[in-house]
């Protein structure tokens, strides 16, 4: 006797690695992906063609806005070509004016950095910048200048839109950063003498 009420388990594994899709700024690898979902290789390879045939309307459902796409070595969702102005537009009207604390400071590291990926400015910041290279890249202010082919990292740089927001004609006009830190002279927070 077989339990209707049973979840069927392809379909369980597409629904945790659609889950997973929607919150990932870069590609990942199908053995990450397994990974993250518990799951074999083979069965997320087939989920991820379910998923493609689904968003792609060829499952009897429409074309969806946004597509499953394999790029350097991982998958991502995207939005459709089609509707890269559309989404450009919105993204630019919800902007607010004024750039939070934590996105001054993420924007200047990867001026400086850059290339940089998301990961090397979490790194220097020691906190999660996802929400902020996403308000970045939404504002104009940073650009994706590549993606690692080998690693699937998304290299990130900044844009004309920021040299003519601060004003500059390149980043060489930046002030050099190392009169800005604290030279150590007069210890740190916190540092006992020995």
């Amino acid at each position: 006797m077989t339990d209707d009420t049973a979840p069927d388990l392809a379909s369980d594994i597409t629904r945790r690695l659609e889950a997973i899709m929607m919150i990932l700024d870069e590609p990942h690898s199908l053995v990450s992906l397994a990974a993250a979902v518990g799951a074999p290789v083979p069965a997320v390879r087939q989920a991820i063609e379910t998923l493609v045939a689904d968003y792609d309307g060829l499952t009897g459902g429409p074309v969806r806005g946004f597509e499953l796409r394999e790029v350097g070595g991982g998958w991502r969702l995207y939005v459709r070509e089609e509707f890269d102005d559309l989404v450009s537009e919105f993204v630019g009207t919800q902007a607010p004016s004024r750039l939070s604390q934590a996105a001054l400071e993420t924007l200047a590291v990867i001026a400086y950095k850059q290339p940089v990926t998301r990961g090397q400015v979490a790194a220097i910041r020691a906190v999660n910048v996802d929400s902020v290279v996403r308000t970045l890249l939404g504002r104009g202010l940073i650009t994706e200048v590549f993606t690692d082919p080998d690693t699937g990292a998304i290299h990130y740089g900044t844009t004309d839109a920021l040299l003519v927001n601060l004003g500059i004609n390149s980043l060489d006009e930046l002030p050099h950063i190392s009169p800005l830190l604290d030279d150590g002279a007069d210890g740190f927070p916190g540092e006992s003498i020995r």
